[in-house]
């Protein structure tokens, strides 16, 4: 082998280990400033899609502290419910006719009957199990259209059964 051969070989190899040893301390300088500036904090949003994927689906209690904690469960759904009830669950049916049902009735948008006397007659001649099936389920008619509930999905029945009733005996 020729010298100058020898001697690029060896230059080539130092070459390579300082860039090795620089490659390195870049690593090293950039983790050090890394952790000084604090870029590493967790994002809230992650957090808390990794919490809910590893959540249990179900729980297992046992004893008085897992009946505690079953009815405490049990409350707490009760809550929720009552709190998602149109009206805080209100049976006002004036209150309930005026907020939901003059939207559509006081205008006779979508065919529904005005509040007059004649409108009404053949309706209830139906009977009011029909006409509160059809305002609990929603009914499509030759007249026009009832929405289930009014367009209002968090009215319970009682309050839609109530409300019927309070239109029935107002235009009877």
């Amino acid at each position: 082998m020729q010298t100058t051969d020898s001697v690029f070989l060896r230059h080539f190899a130092q070459v390579i280990a300082a860039l090795a040893v620089l490659t390195v301390l870049l690593i090293v300088g950039s983790w050090k400033i890394y952790d000084a500036q604090g870029f590493h904090e967790d994002n809230p949003a992650q957090v808390a899609e990794a919490a809910s994927r590893i959540a249990p689906v179900a729980a297992a209690y046992s004893g008085e502290t897992g009946r505690a904690a079953i009815l405490a469960a049990e409350a707490a759904a009760r809550a929720a419910a009552t709190a998602s009830v149109a009206f805080d669950g209100a049976l006002d049916a004036e209150l309930i006719y005026r907020n939901v049902c003059t939207v559509c009735h006081g205008t006779g948008a979508g065919g529904a009957p005005k509040p007059e006397k004649a409108a009404w007659a053949s309706r209830i001649a139906k009977g009011l199990e029909t006409l509160v099936k059809h305002a609990v389920e929603g009914f499509q008619g030759e007249a026009g259209i009832m929405p289930a509930k009014g367009g209002r999905a968090d009215l319970t029945d009682e309050q839609v059964r109530v409300t019927v009733e309070y239109m029935v005996n107002k235009y009877r």
